[in-house]
This record gives structure tokens, C-alpha cells and sequence, in this order.
């Protein structure tokens, strides 16, 4: 029997149900996450203040929120694997969509864990940054100028840092006019030693 706050199993359960059960808590739970991004996706779409009322309705975060809005776009139903969980999508939600394909192609045929995705994910993104210079940028801006960044941010279904280096990339391109063969930036997103670093100073 299950309650709000509560599952009650009965005495002498066998082991086979048990571990049938737990599965189905699972898909329960890690389909919530989908279903919430695709919720929220059509209040964008049908409704003002989508997430102010999202969050009163679940007593989720902003971010939690905007999180699984953000994955639930990245794929389309098609492209959702049902024997991956959301968490491994989340993982390759930044990337190209071929990358995103290839990495998921290798997890479900692997049994990866969502764990286990995110270490060969890193390790590939090492090898591929080994030859590449990698500078790392601080920047220092006053509480106004950081909260109209983050609500401009919001405006585009993205975190503060994405927002910034999306905005960066298109003026120099912009600005240089860009051609053909000219050395291709990383779709807008920054290498993990950066991403990591501009997160934690955009809380400052």
C-alpha cells in the first residue's frame, strides 16, 4: 500500500517482487523528471510566470526547474532513450546533438551508470583539450549588472555562464565575420576547467 509519506510491503515478500518493485519506483521517479521539463515547456508556451507558479505548485527551486526544463529541450520524445535515465541525458544535454547520440549509443549498449557516463565523458573531453590552450577567465561585476544578466539568461532557457559565452561568441563572429575554416568554437559552451571555474565566480 502506498501513502503520501509512506510504502507498506507485506511480510515475506519474495526477493523477484521486491526488486520488481524497486524498478517500478524508479521509472516512476525518473520519469517524473521528464514529465516536469515537458510541463514546464508547454507553460512557456500557454502561460506568463511559468516558473513562479511552477514552483509554487511543486516546491522545486528555480534551478531544479529550469533544469529539467532545459534537458526535456534538448531532446525531442524520439530521441529519449527508455533504458537510459534522465540523469544520463542530462549529462550529454550540452553537447552537439551527434555527440549527444554517440555517447548515449555507447551507454545503453555498455549498461553504462550515469556515474560511469559522466567519467568517460570527462576523460574524452582531457584527451581532446590535451593539444588545445586552455585560458581561464575571471571576471568581477557589480549585484545589478549580474542579476540583469541572469534574468536576460532566463529569458533563453539557459544558466548564467552559457548565456555569457553564447552572447561572446555570436558578437566575435559578428565582428570578425567569421568564415568558413576559421577554428570552430565549442557550440557555445566552455571547456569543463572553465565552465567550472565561471560557475563558481558567478555566485560572488
Amino acid at each position: 500500500m502506498t501513502r503520501r509519506t509512506a510504502l507498506a510491503l507485506p511480510v515475506g515478500m519474495p526477493i523477484a517482487e521486491w526488486s520488481r518493485l524497486g524498478r517500478q519506483i524508479f521509472i516512476i521517479s525518473d520519469s517524473s523528471a521528464w514529465w516536469l521539463g515537458d510541463w514546464l515547456i508547454y507553460g512557456q508556451a500557454q502561460y506568463p510566470d511559468r516558473y513562479k507558479r511552477a514552483v509554487a505548485e511543486t516546491s522545486l527551486d528555480y534551478q531544479t526547474l529550469r533544469n529539467y526544463a532545459w534537458v526535456a529541450r534538448q531532446f525531442s520524445v524520439p530521441r529519449r532513450r527508455d533504458k537510459l535515465s534522465f540523469q544520463h541525458h542530462a549529462e550529454v544535454a550540452s553537447l552537439p546533438e551527434a555527440e549527444q547520440e554517440s555517447w548515449l549509443n555507447k551507454a545503453e549498449r555498455f549498461k553504462w551508470s550515469r556515474n560511469e557516463l559522466r567519467r568517460r565523458i570527462k576523460a574524452g573531453r582531457t584527451v581532446g583539450q590535451s593539444a588545445v590552450e586552455v585560458t581561464h577567465i575571471q571576471m568581477s561585476v557589480i549585484a545589478p549588472q549580474k542579476e540583469l544578466w541572469q534574468e536576460a539568461a532566463k529569458t533563453h532557457e539557459q544558466d548564467l555562464l552559457t548565456w555569457i559565452i553564447s552572447i561572446l561568441d555570436n558578437a566575435a563572429r559578428s565582428t570578425l565575420d567569421v568564415k568558413d575554416g576559421y577554428p570552430q568554437l565549442n557550440g557555445g559552451s566552455a571547456p569543463g576547467p572553465v565552465r567550472e571555474i565561471a560557475q563558481a565566480d558567478s555566485k560572488h
